[in-house]
């Protein structure tokens, strides 16, 4: 009897032994086919993309990073290592110590040219970064190029590439006109007579496309769209930049509070900037204040493109279109007439004009100085019939360096290119009326032909001054008296 129920309880346990590894083999791939089904849905969702987002920017960045700290910093090994081989070699070798100054000096000599060396080698990969994940970099680069942040000038001079000729548009047929016909809700021959498929202009987040109602007016409009990707990947390529930026502050490359301030802006603009549906109300609001007719806009004769309701979404926005130069372009145009080198920034050329009027008033002031202490009791006899001179110089001086500013010296050479292209413009104009009657040198006639743009030029000298108050006139109409501001 014990014998017959000890049997059974062994095949029992047989059975289990048996059974136990298949049970664990269908566990263990069921948990693991369960985790790869839930990563693949993950990885697609807005989320997920995002994360896989910020692992591209890192995993490009995360070398860089480490190259600067690994010997540029005094937490690297490396560093520590030199230092301790330079205290060895030094108390070697027996020779007076530099001076502390001296010592600081070259110290700080060495670093910069280290640090050099560190940008020559990393401004080329941080800038194919920005290339090559698009979209809010590319924007971010382009802010980089111009800011008052000390950025080094070898990152500056990639990032001003990155103004222009810049890939920056989505596929057509792909991406652009399936997210319009869903948009919308129908497809774009039965709402438009015609779209241009290359667009008129593009950013970091969106573009925008020149197209014809289907309608009895016919009107022009721009089709402006948000990029499908946006609303995932803009939130991602801030979460990246803020990180980067604390990372900065670790390494204490950047101030901390005002690094805050600046991201923090920076943050709430491009996040705003999704926001399509504020955007067009915000238009649809500054358009309807423009048909006030105590407004300044028809004094000024600015016209603000209309908003169509009816074809605006959330990713979409349809407005009239208004044919013109950028206010961008047209500034830079006039002011390259005024002979100013405008592949500078403004923010240069401000500094370099201001730059030259300090150091004229620095000059005066020198003059004065020794004006003034060069008149001992000696002397006083001699200099007596100088002193009336000396004083109205002095006064002379002091008028001028109230009067002479960067906006003076821009009045002085826009009046002068004026006066020299209005005789230009006299003379050409003479020689043509000349040249019919055939009375003139054909050289001359040749130059007069070659000159012709300066008629053209000479009668836009004044744009300068009308924009400038055009715009203090509309934008503090906007702002003061309706709470608006168009951008």
């Amino acid at each position: 009897m014990l014998s017959s129920k000890a049997a059974g309880q062994a095949a029992r346990q047989t059975i289990r032994n048996r059974s136990s590894p298949s049970a664990l083999r269908i566990a263990t791939g069921t948990i693991a086919t369960t985790s790869i089904v839930s990563a693949t849905i993950y990885i697609n969702t807005e989320n997920g993309l995002g994360l896989k987002r910020e692992l591209d920017f890192w995993s490009s960045v995360t070398p860089v990073v480490w190259d600067y700290w690994w010997n540029c910093f005094s937490s690297s090994p490396k560093v520590q290592l030199q230092k301790a081989l330079l205290k060895i070699n030094n108390h070697a070798v027996e020779q007076p110590p530099p001076s502390p100054q001296t010592e600081q000096d070259e110290k700080k000599k060495e670093r910069q040219i280290l640090l050099d060396q560190l940008h020559e080698r990393n401004a080329p990969k941080i800038y194919n970064v920005m290339i090559q994940l698009g979209g809010l970099y590319i924007k971010l680069g382009q802010v980089l190029s111009v800011t008052a942040l000390p950025i080094p000038e070898k990152y500056r001079e990639y990032f001003r590439t990155l103004q222009s000729n810049v890939p920056n548009h989505e596929d057509w047929v792909t991406v652009v006109k399936p997210t319009l016909e869903r948009e919308l809700g129908a497809p774009l021959e039965d709402i438009f007579e015609s779209i241009n498929e290359i667009p008129c202009g593009a950013a970091s987040i969106g573009q925008a496309h020149k197209a014809t109602l289907r309608s009895d007016a016919g009107e022009e409009v721009i089709v402006k769209v948000q990029y499908p990707n946006a609303k995932w990947q803009v939130p991602a390529d801030i979460e990246c930049v803020g990180q980067f930026l604390q990372l900065c502050v670790w390494f204490g490359l950047v101030d901390e509070s005002a690094s805050k301030l600046s991201y923090e802006e920076f943050a709430r603009q491009f996040l705003s900037e999704l926001d399509y549906t504020n955007e067009m109300q915000n238009l649809k609001a500054v358009y309807e204040s423009s048909l006030d007719p105590n407004a300044p806009y028809m004094r000024q004769r600015v016209v603000l493109p209309q908003v169509f309701e009816e074809l605006c979404t959330d990713q979409v926005i349809t407005m009239s279109y208004l044919p013109g130069r950028k206010f961008e372009e047209e500034t830079k145009r006039q002011l390259s007439l005024l002979g100013i080198d405008t592949k500078k920034s403004f923010r240069s050329i401000v500094k370099e004009s201001s730059g030259n009027v300090t150091n004229a008033e620095e000059g005066e002031r020198k003059d004065e100085v020794a004006i003034s202490s060069s008149s001992p009791s000696s002397q006083t006899l001699a200099l007596s019939t100088k002193q009336p001179a000396r004083m109205w110089k002095a006064k002379l001086t002091s008028i001028m360096r109230n009067v002479v500013s960067v906006d003076f010296l821009f009045s002085v050479v826009r009046f002068s290119r004026r006066i020299a292209l209005l005789s230009q413009s006299a003379t050409v104009k003479w020689i043509q009326l000349a040249s019919s009657l055939s009375i003139v040198p054909v050289g001359w006639k040749t130059w007069a032909d070659e000159r012709q743009n300066d008629i053209l030029q000479s009668m836009t000298l004044d744009w300068t001054e009308d924009a400038v108050h055009t715009l203090l006139d509309v934008h503090g109409y906007q702002i003061l008296n309706q709470g608006l501001f168009s951008k």
